[in-house]
C-alpha cells in the first residue's frame, strides 16, 4: 500500500489523492476500526488530534484499542475551561495513553496580551491560539485523525473517511465520519467511559470558555459555538484561511 509522509519521500498530490479514493471506496461499509487500522497503514506518521471534548473520548479509546501509543495533540488554548483542562489528564489516565503531547501557542502575550482579540476578531484569536500552533506540531506528521462527524454541522455533511489536504498534501482520517448521536451515546455506554462533565449541563460541543455556550433542545449541536455569528469552524479545519466544504472545491 501506498505510504503518505510530508518529505520528499513521500506521495506527490495526484498520488495522495488516488491513494484516499481508493481508501474510501475500499471502506465504504466498514466501522471506525477498520478505517483506524488502514490509516496507521498507508500513514504510519500519523497523529490523531483531539480537543478533549464532548464526544472525543471515543476516537481516543478506539484508536488506543488499536494503536496505545499513537501520538495524541491537544492544544490548551489557554481560554478552556477548567473542565476540560481536568477532563483530559483523567481520560489520558483512564486509557492509558502513552504519547500525549499538550501544545500552547508561543508568541499569546505579543498579540493578545489582554487576552479580549477573542472579542474584536474572532478567526484572528482561533489562528493565535489554535490554527497556526497546530500546523507547527503538525509539521514532521504525514497524516492527522480528527473526531469529526457528518451530523455536527452542514459543513460536514459530505465528510469522507480520508481527505488530502490541498496545502499540505497531509492524509486527514476522519474514522467517525458516519457515526450518529446514538452511535456515540452506545459506544460510551458500552464501554463505560467518562462523559465531559460539561455535557450535562447543555454543552454538545465544546470549545474555548468565552466564544461556547449551552445548546438547547432541537437546535444545532455546534449552535452554541460562536453563537450569534457567521462563523462554524475555529480555522483548524480550513485551508489557507478559508474553509473548505467537503467534497466542493474552494
Amino acid at each position: 500500500m501506498l505510504h503518505c509522509s510530508p518529505n520528499m519521500h513521500g506521495p506527490t498530490q495526484p498520488e495522495a489523492q488516488v491513494m484516499v479514493s481508493a481508501l474510501n471506496a475500499k471502506l465504504t461499509h466498514h466501522g471506525a476500526t477498520d478505517v483506524l487500522r488502514a490509516a496507521f497503514e498507508a500513514v504510519p506518521d500519523i497523529a490523531l488530534v483531539s480537543s478533549f471534548g464532548a464526544e472525543s473520548v471515543v476516537l481516543l479509546h478506539l484508536a488506543a484499542m488499536v494503536k496505545r501509543d499513537v501520538p495524541v495533540i491537544f492544544i490548551d488554548t489557554e481560554m478552556l475551561f477548567a473542565e476540560t483542562l481536568v477532563y483530559q489528564q483523567d481520560v489520558a489516565e483512564r486509557l492509558r495513553l502513552e504519547n500525549v503531547t499538550v501544545i500552547r501557542a508561543d508568541d499569546i502575550a505579543a498579540h493578545d496580551p489582554d487576552d479580549t482579540l477573542h472579542q474584536r476578531d474572532t478567526d484572528a484569536c482561533c489562528a493565535l491560539r489554535k490554527t497556526l500552533p497546530l500546523q507547527r506540531a503538525l509539521a514532521p506528521y504525514g497524516g492527522w485523525m480528527t473526531g469529526r462527524k457528518r451530523y455536527q454541522s452542514g459543513t460536514r455533511a459530505r465528510l469522507e473517511f480520508f481527505e488530502v489536504e490541498d496545502d499540505t498534501g497531509r492524509i486527514k482520517v476522519n474514522p467517525l465520519a458516519r457515526w450518529a448521536p446514538q452511535d456515540v451515546r452506545d459506544y460510551m455506554d458500552e464501554n463505560r467511559l467518562p462523559r465531559h462533565p460539561l455535557v450535562a449541563q447543555g454543552y454538545p460541543s465544546i470549545g474555548c470558555a468565552p466564544c461556547t455556550s449551552p445548546v438547547a433542545q432541537g437546535e444545532d449541536p455546534r449552535a452554541g459555538r460562536w453563537r450569534d455569528t457567521n462563523k462554524d469552524e475555529c480555522g483548524i479545519h480550513f485551508v489557507n484561511g478559508k474553509m473548505v466544504r467537503v467534497g466542493e472545491s474552494k
